[in-house]
């Protein structure tokens, strides 16, 4: 089995604002997109035209409905998922050929895709579902953080950046050092209320998720809103006398 490093150096990770987060599936598709193209064999895709398609992604958007305990307004939170890059991570343990494995240098989870066997064992040890088989090319998956984007001094700097968190139009995906508390990515998450994902299964997840804030005021902010036109015009004009006929 593989062991893990006592420590890293770095906490390299993703912080995403659920409060934020519009659920365009921009990070799905950047993510895809790159990792098709670029880091290791290219993310397959089984019929994907056909009745039944499926394919390999490392980035996956759920959304929910979502009610508060205490009351308030029904919100809809979209849910990005991807790996946590856990510090305990019980992928890399239970892996038999040390094909998962995480860096001492700055805790990214990764796969050597040549010694992975595509034995399933690290999907069954991920809490969060987070690896994926790639049924053409018989290896298992998994979100790199984009490795070979965030080291490479051939792009600009301003891109050297995960794809999801270049691409995210609302701004909801942030990237840096978990572990420096002095990081850009630290102080957000010492600044909002965070979620913790299964704190019982003691991974500890170096992503972090910021917690949506509670629409309470919604009802109120709503009511004390004015009309800019008493009449609809234009475009809009059109599709409110479209809209009628329905």
């Amino acid at each position: 089995m593989t062991a893990l490093p006592k420590t890293t150096r770095k906490k390299l990770g993703l912080v995403i604002d659920l409060d934020t987060c519009v659920g365009c599936h921009g990070c799905v598709t950047a993510c895809k997109g790159w990792n098709t193209q670029n880091y290791g064999a290219p993310l397959s895709d089984i019929d994907p035209y056909g009745a039944d398609p499926s394919g390999t992604f490392l980035n996956r958007v759920f959304s929910y409905e979502v009610t508060p305990e205490g009351g308030g307004a029904a919100q809809t939170v979209h849910f990005p998922r991807s790996c946590l890059h856990c510090e305990d991570a019980p992928c890399v343990t239970v892996c038999p050929t040390g094909a998962s494995y995480k860096r001492s240098e700055d805790g990214i989870v990764l796969v050597n895709e040549d010694r992975c066997i595509g034995c399933g064992l690290c999907a069954w040890a991920c809490p969060y579902g987070a690896r994926e088989l790639d049924q053409l090319a018989g290896v298992m998956k998994k979100c790199t953080l984009c490795v070979d984007r965030i080291y490479n001094e051939n792009l600009p700097e301003e891109d050297r950046l995960p794809a999801c968190v270049r691409t995210c139009p609302a701004g909801a995906r942030h990237f840096g050092d978990l572990g420096d508390p002095d990081s850009d990515v630290s102080k957000l998450v010492a600044s909002r209320e965070t979620v913790d994902l299964m704190p019982e299964q003691g991974t500890r997840p170096v992503n972090t998720y910021l917690a949506p804030r509670p629409r309470d005021r919604m009802g109120r902010d709503a009511a004390e809103l004015k009309p800019v036109a008493t009449e609809a015009k234009g475009f809009l004009g059109w599709l409110d006398k479209a809209l009628e006929k329905l």
